[in-house]
């Protein structure tokens, strides 16, 4: 009898594991793989990790995350990525607002130039109903939203000049991503654009085929283009959002506790990348200044013809965008209208 008790006593402690404070029988975790693009280092990493640490904790242990970074689980294909979602073959996928623009390109609206003023203005829009209904429609491709978070800005970097006004860019061979929305953009600023995968451009800027390239500032530091590129201008000309999506099925199927543990993480998460973002910023920004780069903001002048430039090309930007009611409510939400 001893023996049996002992027995079914190991079998107990078996069952259950220690999650922090508290404990949970082990059949009843739910185990959800969260994809993200970048490595361990990025953002979007650490964003994911604090995400996954917050819905554990409110799902009382009942779920447990693994991270999956590079974009590993999809080959680095996001429109596969984005399909496997939808279907099911991932369980959580975080991928850039502009990414999901191939299937639903009502989401470019964020990456119009100048749309937004800053990161407080974005962050608004994000949890405005018109931002909630657009963040929102991937549900017909079976993807639930669960966290809307901003990114950093993007800045231009370059080996010629402080870019300072849309003048500054005439000339300059300047990278760009494979989207309509940039080259439009940067071709009326009068540069010379060159779409090309990012995978080639340090190349590219080191041979000098290219000038310059664009991006938030943690993508120059964490790349060392700082050994290609003399100035960093903080033009702020364009946003963008992460969209953290679980495939629907999956979500539906868990316990209305587990639902609510990761919406409120996915809601609490938003600021706290924010904030995080604000500080990575600064010390990637102090890197590429110890390491040579200048680095110069604008004025309200410079940013206002930017602004108008931008205005200038709306019109194309809506053909692309192939929503005039999004876009009309999106420009009116930040003055742009």
């Amino acid at each position: 009898m001893k023996k049996r008790l002992m027995a079914l006593a190991m079998a107990a402690v078996m069952g259950v594991m220690s999650l922090g404070t508290y404990t949970v029988a082990a059949d009843d975790v739910t185990k959800i793989t969260i994809s993200v693009p970048d490595p361990e280092a990025s953002y979007i990493y650490a964003a994911a990790s604090e995400f996954a640490n917050r819905a554990t904790e409110y799902s009382n242990g009942s779920l447990e995350f693994t991270i999956s970074g590079n974009g590993s689980l999809y080959g680095g294909d996001t429109a596969a990525g984005i399909k496997q979602l939808a279907s099911g073959g991932l369980q959580m996928l975080i991928l850039a607002s502009s990414v999901y623009a191939s299937f639903e390109p009502g989401y470019n609206v964020i990456s119009v130039p100048y749309m937004f003023d800053d990161q407080a203005q974005l962050l608004d829009y994000l949890n405005s109903d018109t931002g909630k209904e657009l963040m929102g429609r991937v549900s017909s491709m079976g993807i639930t939203t669960v966290g809307s978070w901003t990114r950093s800005f993007r800045e231009i970097t370059n080996s010629k000049l402080p870019i300072t006004t849309p003048d500054d860019l005439k000339g300059v061979v300047l990278r760009v991503p494979n989207n309509a929305l940039y080259v439009e953009f940067f071709s009326a600023c009068g540069a010379v654009t060159t779409p090309m995968n990012f995978s080639e451009v340090y190349n590219a800027l080191q041979l000098n085929t290219l000038d310059g390239q664009e991006n938030p500032v943690d993508v120059p530091y964490s790349n060392k283009f700082y050994e290609v590129q003399k100035y960093i201008s903080f033009t702020n000309h364009m946003a963008d959002a992460w969209l953290v999506g679980i495939n629907s099925k999956l979500f539906e199927g868990l316990t209305e506790e587990q639902q609510a543990a990761i919406t409120k993480a996915g809601e609490e998460v938003q600021q706290w990348n924010v904030d995080m973002m604000a500080e990575q910023d600064k010390i990637a920004l102090q890197t590429l200044i110890d390491n040579g780069m200048e680095a110069n903001e604008l004025d309200d002048e410079a940013v206002a013809k930017f602004i108008e430039v931008s205005q200038s090309c709306y019109d194309k930007f809506k053909t692309l965008i192939n929503d005039d009611e999004l876009f009309d409510a999106t420009a009116k939400f930040t003055g742009r209208a």
